[in-house]
């Protein structure tokens, strides 16, 4: 399937899902300067162990990646393609309660849409290095549940500096012991911590 944005680029797409699932979740992907697609096996792990637990995950690639027309906009006009992805999650389950979670370079862009557009979703970001890109403070956030997770082995970022930004933004930090930056055989207890975050604890 194919999501088209504000800005006429058309997004390769799709839902991992089980009969009647109770919730839905948008889930973006790291960072496509570094092969990060929808099809990563973190990626493909969590939408499997979410739509096990009863979840609606859509996966999108973002533009320039896969299928997905467009060039990288370095995290800019990415925001639009999130967008664009919520849209396509809401129309498809409009019943259904939606929140929104990334992975590294996706976490950074999805937390961007969420204060540009000021939607108060639940969101989980995992893995979010700080400092690769401009984020909002706590003023430019609407109010809503926010849980930020990170390997407590995790070498491609500094967990104190996420610590102190998610500590600034009054959100929740959860480190794994023993993971790294991609959760090496801890995707599932992963995926029961960011399902617990989008519901919201």
């Amino acid at each position: 399937m194919h999501i088209r944005t504000s800005d006429g680029v058309l997004l390769e797409a799709r839902w991992d899902s089980r009969p009647n699932p109770q919730r839905v979740v948008v889930l973006c992907h790291p960072n496509p300067a570094q092969a990060g697609s929808m099809a990563a096996p973190l990626m493909r792990l969590l939408a499997s162990h979410l739509a096990g637990m009863g979840w609606a995950v859509l996966r999108f690639n973002f533009r320039g990646v896969g299928e997905s027309t467009g060039v990288s906009g370095q995290g800019e006009r990415e925001v639009d393609d999130v967008a664009g992805a919520v849209t396509a999650a809401r129309t498809a389950h409009p019943d259904l309660p939606l929140g929104i979670a990334g992975w590294s370079f996706g976490a950074m862009v999805a937390l961007r849409w969420l204060a540009r557009d000021r939607v108060p979703l639940p969101y989980v970001g995992i893995a979010m290095p700080v400092g690769e890109m401009a984020l909002p403070g706590v003023d430019g956030l609407p109010v809503a549940p926010r849980r930020f997770i990170v390997g407590a082995r995790d070498r491609q970022l500094s967990v104190e500096a996420l610590r102190t930004y998610v500590e600034a933004i009054g959100a929740e930090l959860v480190v794994l012991p023993g993971s790294d930056h991609f959760f090496l055989l801890r995707d599932e207890r992963l995926a029961r911590v960011v399902a617990e975050g989008l519901m919201g604890g």
